[in-house]
């Protein structure tokens, strides 16, 4: 069977292309030291609870990007007994801001296939946060398009995001774009019922689920090249 071929294709960042999970892990405690507040066991497990619930608010409408920046603190602090210091919500993202660690296979299956597509960037994260771990990045040079939610207004998985997506891509057929993305709930729920082609990165091997369509699966981003036919 002849490998699928797309002019574009649309990577979710945090998860997918960059190591959130450390990036929070180390931003976190950078900016507790940077405070000179005490940073206690399962401080990280409790904001990472808080956290993922704040950003499912976020894909749910059900909050601005501005609330959660500062509320998902707020509510860690709570939880910690502990006063929350003033500023530490944009100390917090400037720490983010430097930690552009990648996903195991990023960087090499980007400059696999950039020769033979474009590539864009789709994301929910904070603006600052995303254009200045991008740029601090190997991969920089091999993105043609970066969307953030904080910028156009509207977050994955609306439509509306993605019709946003669409105008600065140039309007494309759907037929044409892939959607890679670690979500189900943001990338593939969204790319799906927007009409297009999905491809959701599952390094866990978790269990497929049985209310979105999911075109491929992959475990490791470096089966995008045997999938798409390049040469890696």
């Amino acid at each position: 069977m002849a490998s699928p071929h797309y002019t574009w294709l649309l990577f979710d960042a945090d998860g997918t292309l960059f190591d959130y999970e450390q990036a929070e892990a180390t931003a976190l405690q950078s900016t507790f030291a940077q405070f000179g507040v005490p940073f206690p066991p399962g401080a990280l497990d409790v904001y990472h609870l808080i956290n993922g619930q704040m950003w499912q608010a976020l894909e749910q409408g059900q909050i601005t990007q501005a609330a959660l920046a500062t509320r998902r603190f707020e509510l860690l602090f709570e939880t910690l007994g502990q006063p929350m210091p003033p500023e530490f919500s944009p100390a917090y993202l400037e720490q983010l801001g430097r930690c552009a660690v990648l996903m195991d296979g990023a960087e090499a299956v980007l400059k696999a296939l950039y020769p033979q597509h474009r590539i864009a960037v789709l994301t929910n994260g904070i603006s600052a946060v995303q254009r200045s771990r991008l740029a601090r990045s190997t991969i920089h040079g091999y993105i043609h398009e970066l969307i953030i939610s904080e910028e156009v207004g509207v977050a994955k998985p609306d439509a509306a995001f993605f019709d946003l997506a669409f105008e600065r891509l140039g309007q494309p057929s759907k037929a044409d774009v892939l959607m890679i993305g670690d979500s189900l709930s943001s990338d593939m729920r969204g790319a799906s019922r927007y009409g297009l082609d999905t491809c959701w990165f599952n390094p866990a091997r978790l269990p497929r689920p049985e209310d979105i369509t999911l075109t491929y699966e992959i475990a490791t981003l470096g089966e995008l090249t045997t999938l798409l036919g390049v040469a890696s």
